[in-house]
């Protein structure tokens, strides 16, 4: 799969990574980090809990490494459930909690699928 493609199917914008990266291996490089990441599982993790306070710093990282990332999808999802956490709107962060996840699982295969393809 192809960078763009990459970056449309997970609703991200290839020129921000491009222009952030500056280069498509770059991209692919920090990409394939983000399997390693384990701000979704702290996040996870802490719900079960009933933590929120180390569930709002897992799932506000999550946000930062998807926005710089570019994933648009999962940013998104992310700041919902941030700025319900940061609210502790309770009710409202278990739909969002599977929709990070939805939208997590969907970008690890494209993430593989681009990195065995590397330029645009």
């Amino acid at each position: 799969m192809k960078l763009d493609e990459f970056f449309r199917c997970v609703g991200g914008g290839y020129g921000e990574a491009k222009a952030r990266f500056q280069n498509d291996e770059r991209i692919v490089r920090f990409l394939n980090m983000f399997p390693g990441d384990d701000s979704m599982q702290n996040l996870t993790n802490a719900m079960n809990t009933g933590d929120t306070t180390t569930a709002f710093r897992a799932v506000h990282t999550l946000k930062g490494v998807a926005l710089n990332l570019g994933l648009g999808s999962l940013a998104h999802a992310s700041s919902q459930m941030t700025e319900a956490l940061r609210a502790v709107r309770i009710r409202c962060l278990k739909a969002y909690s599977h929709s990070m996840w939805r939208c997590r699982r969907s970008t690890l295969p494209c993430a593989a699928r681009s990195s065995s393809s590397k330029s645009n």
